[in-house]
């Protein structure tokens, strides 16, 4: 199966947005897009010269952005905030909680610049708490897609998805290597890879790293099965419970603190329903710094051989 997810070219997730919101706007009138003075980051600027009527330019004013978001889904609009994550999250979460979330409007906080793989901006840019500060919050569901075609397909996707949507991208290029024409379903798990030896759970760009590490173990005699966990609230919790009552051990891995993330989120569904041998591929309890997205992927432990050492470890622990 792994021989159907190619990289077909490198895209920067970001761009997947952007072409989506374009296509979104020419097919749903009800879209909005607002942007908090991030429109060239957000991969926008065409959204914006199509339809200018729909496009409003919020600003370095985050936390007013998301209570006009909020207060266009009044009127029936579908409002897409835009903006960094680290800005989109972190910094509004006040507003999130009480204007979007409690109120349960079907506001898309869609966010850029997630993780480590920002780069060069370092710490105060990046971050690494965003999933688990959404996910915690009633009602809200968070999506990380791993590539330009599928941040593509989940952006128009949730558009038809009432309620409050939290969606997660990058800035790097990236290996592109899902299907052009996919149908994204929320909430729904993609199997890459079918295996008996151990289970990785990969989200957004640590699904490829996860590619990677399947081939290495593979060729090590290994058959691991890999599961693209793109909605990781609501968990697809079927496929997580089949997969491991044959594997019977469980590697996540994922840009993001290992505390309140995809780990985190596994590990729970598992010690209630089937407790197994687990590692965790994450950033372990740290701030980020500045570098390449693959020194910064090496340093804390998030690439490839980092996963093949995890696989191998817990499959050790059976």
């Amino acid at each position: 199966m792994l021989a159907n997810y190619k990289e077909q070219n490198q895209k920067d997730t970001r761009s997947g947005f952007g072409e989506g919101m374009t296509e979104l706007g020419r097919s749903n009138e009800a879209v909005v897009a607002l942007c908090a003075d991030l429109t060239g980051s957000l991969k926008l600027e065409e959204f914006e010269k199509e339809f200018p009527d729909r496009f409003i330019q919020c600003g370095i004013a985050e936390a007013n952005m998301i209570g006009m978001a909020a207060g266009l889904t009044i009127g029936g609009k579908i409002p897409f905030a835009t903006t960094f994550a680290n800005f989109g999250t972190g910094r509004v979460y006040d507003q999130i909680r009480q204007s979007v979330a409690y109120s349960d409007k079907n506001v898309k906080i869609c966010c850029s610049h997630a993780g480590l793989t920002l780069g060069e901006d370092g710490a105060t840019h990046q971050i690494l708490e965003d999933i688990g500060l959404m996910q915690m919050l009633p009602g809200l569901t968070v999506i990380n897609p791993c590539d330009f075609n599928q941040t593509k397909a989940a952006t128009k996707a949730i558009a038809d998805y009432k309620g409050p949507v939290y969606l997660r991208f990058g800035r790097p290029k990236w290996p592109n290597f899902t299907p052009i024409d996919q149908t994204f379903e929320v909430g729904k798990a993609i199997h890459m890879q079918e295996g008996t030896d151990v289970t990785i759970f990969a989200t957004g760009h640590m699904v490829w790293k996860s590619i990677e590490a399947c081939h290495i173990l593979i060729e090590k005699g290994y058959a691991p099965e890999l599961i693209n966990i793109h909605t990781i609230k609501p968990l697809d919790a079927a496929a997580v419970l089949k997969s491991v009552a044959k594997t019977k051990c469980v590697v996540t891995a994922e840009e993001h603190q290992q505390l309140g993330g995809l780990g985190s989120t596994i590990s729970q569904l598992l010690a209630q329903h089937q407790p197994c041998p687990m590692e965790f591929v994450a950033v372990q309890d740290s701030f980020g710094e500045s570098g390449t997205p693959d020194q910064l992927l090496a340093k804390y432990g998030l690439d490839t051989v980092n996963i093949v050492e995890a696989a191998l470890k817990v499959i050790g622990r059976k």
